[in-house]
């Protein structure tokens, strides 16, 4: 498993149809407890964990709304410099309001205005 896919049920039924697992969250708590799964690489099978393959996930795509959710702990994730590398996506309803996209992040970085 090289992707993953952690965001609303629809979506993660459409990511399933182009061969990317996934979970599918409908609040914070749910979306806390998938990324731990994932980054921690553990499986909990009747209630038992079970150590997933160390490169099981290599790319974690996440809905903007689920990386609302997680905050400053998806942040620190992404600031480790470990894998799974993390992707946001806009989710069903559209960009979030505020949200920067990926070009203008990388254009005020480098301090382009257009």
């Amino acid at each position: 498993m090289d992707y993953f896919f952690i965001g609303d049920p629809e979506l993660v039924t459409a990511f399933r149809f182009v061969g990317v697992g996934g979970t599918a969250v409908i609040n914070a708590e749910e979306a806390h407890s998938a990324l731990i799964r994932i980054t921690k690489k553990v499986e909990y099978v009747d209630g038992t964990a079970v150590p997933l393959d160390a490169e099981s996930c290599r790319i974690l795509i996440l809905t903007e709304e689920v990386a609302d959710w997680l905050g400053e702990e998806l942040i620190e994730w992404q600031m480790n410099g470990r894998y799974p590398l993390i992707v946001e996506l806009p989710g069903l309803s559209g960009r979030l309001a505020g949200r920067k996209t990926l070009v203008d992040s990388i254009r005020e970085a480098i301090g382009i205005h257009v």
